[in-house]
């Protein structure tokens, strides 16, 4: 599927948590490139440039992710104002630094709530609109977060897995449907993700600095020298999209590249080194499995 319309490059974007980040870099790129965004944000003051400098193919939309009884009043405002949704980017979300002790249920649901239960609710809305265009793509910006974790960012992991394991379950629904789905996995990126007022904090039990004392330290201290540019993260999101045969997952930058060459290499070495054994749990008559996947 070629998401580039004959009539120019004239795509309708809505990106959620717009107003920064790598959400600002994609809506910036898209505006620049003659596009239309709808970008939503929790305080629309923050989209003031970018009002000034384009205009009505900009529209501001003040929304919270968590609020999924809203999702489809963000995807009619697109489909009401530009007359479709071509690429819906799940951008939204916070990270939160905390031991699974220390991380209350609420802390947790808010997490699953921000990077699951949102996207999945704005996903359901742009679907039947993309189904009947034949085309579109899904970006779900998650993390190497997503396919690796460590300690005290558990909870933020816990939402990001969860929204891989989601989108790899849509990607094959729609398919058939000329429908793309794109699962981003950024590493560090000089965004405000990992400034003091940004980054979500569980009560710190003491008995745990010894174990997530320089991690903790390590988030925030992070803010302002992250290696990884939002800008040229939009420039490769696109490039990807318009590739006529995109990757299913994208790790984002040098260091989630590396991490998770990594991941992949030690989990396939753990599979093997135990195969024979997992292997032996089955029943010894049974036949192969055999499933429509």
């Amino acid at each position: 599927m070629d998401i580039e319309e004959s009539a120019g490059n004239r795509r309708v974007w809505v990106i959620t948590g717009a107003s920064s980040g790598l959400g600002l870099g994609l809506a910036r790129a898209a505006l620049a490139a003659g596009e239309r965004v709808v970008g939503t944000a929790r305080d629309l003051a923050r989209f003031a440039a970018l009002r000034a400098e384009y205009g009505e193919r900009l529209v501001a939309v003040a929304s919270d992710v968590r609020d999924t009884e809203a999702a489809a009043d963000v995807i009619a405002r697109a489909v009401d104002t530009f007359g479709r949704v071509d690429v819906l980017v799940n951008n939204a979300g916070v990270g939160q630094v905390g031991t699974a002790e220390e991380v209350t249920d609420a802390q947790l649901r808010d997490m699953l709530a921000q990077h699951l239960l949102g996207p999945a609710a704005l996903v359901r809305a742009a679907l039947p609109h993309m189904r009947r265009a034949g085309s579109g793509a899904i970006v779900q910006m998650s993390s190497q977060g997503g396919r690796m974790s460590f300690p005290a960012v558990g909870s933020y992991s816990a939402g990001k897995f969860a929204l891989e394991g989601w989108s790899e379950a849509l990607a094959g629904e729609v398919h058939a449907f000329g429908i793309r789905v794109l699962i981003v996995e950024p590493s560090r990126f000089r965004t405000g993700f990992n400034r003091a007022d940004v980054l979500l904090k569980a009560p710190e039990s003491t008995d745990y600095d010894g174990v997530v004392g320089a991690i903790r330290a390590d988030m925030t201290g992070a803010d302002g020298r992250q290696e990884g540019d939002p800008d040229r993260a939009a420039t490769v999101i696109r490039e990807v999209l318009d590739s006529p045969n995109p990757p299913l997952r994208l790790p984002l930058g040098a260091e989630a590249v590396r991490n998770l060459t990594r991941v992949y290499r030690d989990n396939l070495a753990a599979v093997q080194q135990w195969a024979d054994l997992s292997a032996s749990a089955d029943f010894q008559d049974a036949p192969a499995s055999a499933r429509p996947i």
